[in-house]
Order: C-alpha cells, then sequence, then structure tokens
C-alpha cells in the first residue's frame, strides 16, 4: 500500500521497517486565541492507530519532563545565549549535568539542590564528576 510514497520519502530504503505514516493534530486554546499543529511521523506500526497514538502520547510525556526539569533546575528558557554554536554546547553541558546529579544517589535531593550544593562543596562536586 506505501509502496509509491515510501519509495518517494525513502528512495535509498535507509528506514528498513517504515510501514506507516501518521498525522497528529493538535488544537490549544489560551486566552480565546486558537492554534492548531500539525505533525507528520513515519512508523514501522501496520495499522493500529492506537498504537501510534499512545506512542506519540508517551514520546511527548518523555519530552516534556526532561525539559521541565532543564528549566526549572538550570532555568534553560532564561538563556541568552545565541552566538555561533554556544546555545548547543550549553545545551549538551545541562544534559551532562542533569545526568551526572540525577545518577548522584548518596544526596536525597532534587536537581536543583543537588546544583547548589555542587557549586557551594568542592567534595560533593568532585563526588558528582566522578560517576562521569
Amino acid at each position: 500500500m506505501l509502496t509509491g510514497i515510501q519509495s518517494r520519502l525513502d528512495p535509498d530504503s535507509v528506514w528498513s521497517n517504515f510501514n506507516s505514516i501518521g498525522m497528529v493534530e493538535s488544537v490549544r486554546q489560551v486566552g480565546g486565541k486558537t492554534t492548531v499543529e500539525t505533525r507528520y511521523f513515519i512508523s514501522s506500526l501496520e495499522d493500529n492507530a492506537k498504537q501510534f497514538a499512545n506512542s506519540v502520547r508517551s514520546h511527548w510525556g518523555i519530552e516534556n519532563s526532561l525539559h521541565w526539569v532543564l528549566d526549572v533546575a538550570l532555568k534553560e528558557d532564561d538563556c541568552r545565549i545565541r552566538k555561533d554554536n554556544a546555545p548547543q554546547n550549553f545545551a549538551v553541558m545541562r544534559q551532562i549535568a542533569v545526568n551526572l546529579l540525577g545518577k548522584e544517589k548518596r544526596v536525597k535531593r532534587g536537581i536543583k539542590n543537588k546544583q547548589f550544593l555542587a557549586a557551594m562543596d568542592n567534595n560533593y562536586l568532585e563526588r558528582v564528576l566522578a560517576l562521569a
């Protein structure tokens, strides 16, 4: 069924299990203003709209929870770094920081508090960096 579309979207057969195309339309209403966003996906699923919808929802749940930690703990949205490769470099450093602080289990605190503790206590900072 997808052979014609599939050959145009994936002429070199790079996506080995390409079986379907899905579309998600999100409608959002904020303060009387309505916006509609349409996203398209390729998938290995065959004729299973319910599983496709669950996969998209769970992907965005993981994505949103990660961005919440980056924004709340590391104030990523407040960052004004805009020049050259600096935004990407700092994003990678923030990801590393969140992963290392999350791996540190001796202190039972959130990422934001662990970050503050690492800034104040060089011994704790060394312990976190040793997890790398």
